[in-house]
């Protein structure tokens, strides 16, 4: 399965003066906002990945990442020219995917909670259709909504309802079969201009090939478009860790618990980042484990 994060600033709710900044560089407490959607396609024991930018930020990722050898994956870049809706990055990243499974994950959501990796791997290991994953909230109306029946199958989804049949919104966060790349490429674009990611869901709800992962109480999921949400989320990782004494979205980690780097790899990482939180952290692991 590959994997894509889109990270460009279409949707975004932030003053223009944030915007200025590479926004998935933004700090989420102690590392920056583009780990985090990262981890979790680590955690779904992808490897392949796909970071699709605009022109002025694409390079800070290159950067940031390289490679991403240190972590044991394999990440390209694709620009995005115009930002033209979510479903845009399979018509992108066609020749990435191939004929493979993808995974779509925004790089500004964040996902926390015991038993994530099991909800994205039953995700991954599904043979066809698509899966999304939902999470009960209190406004719907501001995201794309699923209506599920009482068999727990999705029966309709809204983008951004004005009288919500449902409490479960979906997240930015989508596996797919790789009939998703033609879907993408029929698509036509929306009133709004774009390529919508909720047409994409609708025509495998339609074919009856639609599954619903609830995140349930224990999860956390942050969309962080907005100021308030920024926050949250960076308070949200502080009382972790700090209560804890773990890290979130900690790749190093991900990658030492999965195979992908060995020992050495993850012990000098850890002495690059010295005696900092981050770097005692993963000398602890490398030492002793969890």
């Amino acid at each position: 399965m590959k994997g894509i994060v889109l990270a460009g600033g279409s949707g975004t709710r932030l003053h223009p003066a944030t915007l200025a900044i590479n926004k998935q560089l933004l700090p989420i407490y102690d590392k920056p906002m583009i780990y985090y959607p990262i981890s979790v396609l680590m955690l779904a024991g992808i490897r392949e990945i796909l970071i699709i930018s605009s022109p002025e930020y694409i390079d800070n990722y290159r950067r940031l990442f390289g490679s991403g050898e240190q972590f044991g994956v394999q990440i390209s870049y694709k620009v995005q020219p115009r930002p033209e809706g979510l479903a845009q990055a399979f018509v992108l990243g066609a020749d990435f995917v191939g004929t493979d499974p993808v995974c779509l994950v925004l790089g500004d959501n964040i996902f926390f909670g015991a038993g994530l990796s099991a909800a994205l791997k039953r995700a991954r290991d599904r043979d066809a259709g698509a899966t999304v994953f939902g999470y009960h909230v209190e406004d719907p109306e501001r995201y794309g909504v699923v209506t599920i029946d009482a068999e727990g199958r999705p029966v309709a989804i809204v983008e951004k309802p004005e009288n919500p049949e449902s409490p479960w919104a979906v997240t930015g966060l989508y596996f797919y079969d790789n009939q998703v790349v033609d879907i993408a490429a029929n698509l036509k674009p929306s009133v709004r201009g774009e390529l919508e990611i909720t047409d994409v869901n609708r025509v495998y709800m339609q074919r009856g090939a639609l599954h619903v992962e609830r995140l349930s109480r224990g999860y956390a999921w942050f969309d962080t478009g907005t100021h308030d949400s920024l926050l949250e989320a960076s308070e949200f990782v502080q009382v972790i860790q700090k209560r804890q004494g773990i890290q979130v979205a900690c790749l190093e980690e991900i990658a030492y618990l999965n195979g992908f780097i060995g020992r050495d790899q993850l012990i000098a990482r850890g002495e690059l980042f010295g005696k900092t939180p981050y770097g005692r952290f993963l000398l602890r692991i490398a030492e002793d484990g969890l």
